[in-house]
């Protein structure tokens, strides 16, 4: 076993699918380091899912406060020095917080991945890796330090979330109304549960309303009882609004509805999950949920699913060949494609041929999801 350091500094401010990403990594740090203590800079709203986080002592840093963001920053640390800083993002502003972290090793990616000057802000680089997806950036920060996480193919993560039998007797409740609620004479026995989340951040990247429908349609007619959930935005709820409109069966419309760990509890207990390159896509992976991810801008071997990345249908490869004549290997990794066409690529009856594989990978036990994993480290 590695020397453990005395105490470790994590910085990850955001976003929501990142940060589950990074909990794998701190957690492997724990299993290796029993009793570190570890602190974990991270944005305002990414700290109320991780809130509770066993054995982490999470600091906040607000955007909002702009400019004062920082001194805030350097106020809650207090001038604690710490042995490692591992500094798993490169957006300038994580590097300009750096700064403000009292560090004796300060440990950042290495040049091919290094972005916005953040190489500049580093004293140590992990190794370089060939095309890795997020979470396997991440795992280069840990094995830095010596400690043997997704090493070898088929090292599989594993995460322990905070959510609590409140929350998870919230999902619970939820869940049930489908039971109660359900209109038909005799009452339909169910099949599962399938939660879509249909909103990225920014609309180009979420598909077609009416396939969302379509999928549910289909979903209702083998089973399922069928649930939108997403954040309290106008996008969101429009989306929502959108999909129950051109959807015959009846939806459970819970968007604007849950906080980060009812949401969370609620994609545990689901069966499966449909979303586009979105935080609660990541999150489902955390909890051992299968997730459909839709892809269309972004590259699925960098940010997809996880554990999940064989069920993702996507028209990246072939629109970034279209776009530039080139392919992922050919081009500088995580390049995105453009335009507002490209979700519109991806047909109602590929994802619907997919839902049906996983269903029926489910209910085999061919699938071994993320809660029958052992610890890879």
């Amino acid at each position: 076993m590695a020397s453990a350091p005395q105490s470790i500094c994590i910085l990850r401010l955001s976003a929501i699918g990142d940060v589950c990403h990074a909990v794998a990594a701190v957690q492997a740090l724990q299993r290796h380091f029993p009793g570190v203590p570890i602190t974990w800079i991270i944005g305002k709203v990414e700290a109320m899912l991780l809130d509770g986080l066993p054995g982490v002592d999470l600091v906040v840093f607000d955007k909002k406060l702009g400019r004062k963001a920082y001194s805030d920053l350097a106020h809650k640390l207090g001038g604690k020095e710490f042995d490692v800083l591992l500094h798993m993002q490169v957006a300038f502003r994580a590097n300009v917080a750096s700064l403000f972290i009292n560090a004796k090793r300060k440990i950042g990616f290495n040049w091919t991945l290094a972005k916005e000057l953040h190489a500049l802000f580093m004293r140590e680089r992990i190794a370089p890796q060939h095309q890795p997806h997020v979470l396997d950036g991440f795992a280069g920060f840990v094995r830095h330090l010596g400690v043997p996480f997704l090493q070898q193919p088929g090292d599989v993560p594993v995460w322990q979330m905070p959510i609590t039998d409140e929350h998870r007797a919230w999902a619970k409740a939820e869940l049930q109304k489908a039971h109660a609620g359900s209109t038909d004479s005799p009452k339909r026995a169910l099949r599962g549960h399938l939660v879509i989340s249909p909103a990225a951040s920014k609309a180009e990247r979420n598909w077609l309303p009416e396939r969302y429908a379509a999928l549910a349609d289909h979903a209702y007619q083998q089973g399922f009882a069928v649930y939108i959930c997403g954040g309290p935005t106008p996008l969101e709820r429009d989306l929502a609004a959108a999909i129950e409109q051109h959807a015959s069966a009846p939806l459970h419309n819970l968007v604007g509805k849950t906080n980060l760990k009812q949401l969370l509890a609620l994609l545990e207990q689901a069966t499966l999950v449909v979303a586009p390159d979105t935080g609660p896509a990541h999150m489902a992976v955390t909890v051992g949920t299968p997730v459909i991810g839709l892809y269309g801008h972004s590259n699925p071997a960098r940010t997809g699913p996880y554990l999940s990345r064989d069920y993702v249908v996507e028209v990246y490869h072939d629109e970034l060949k279209r776009q530039t004549g080139k392919t992922a290997a050919e081009l500088p990794w995580g390049t995105r494609v453009k335009g507002a066409h490209i979700m519109a690529l991806i047909s109602t009856e590929r994802v619907i041929a997919m839902f049906d594989r996983v269903v029926t990978e489910i209910e085999t036990g061919y699938r071994a999801t993320a809660r029958q994993q052992e610890p890879s480290a």
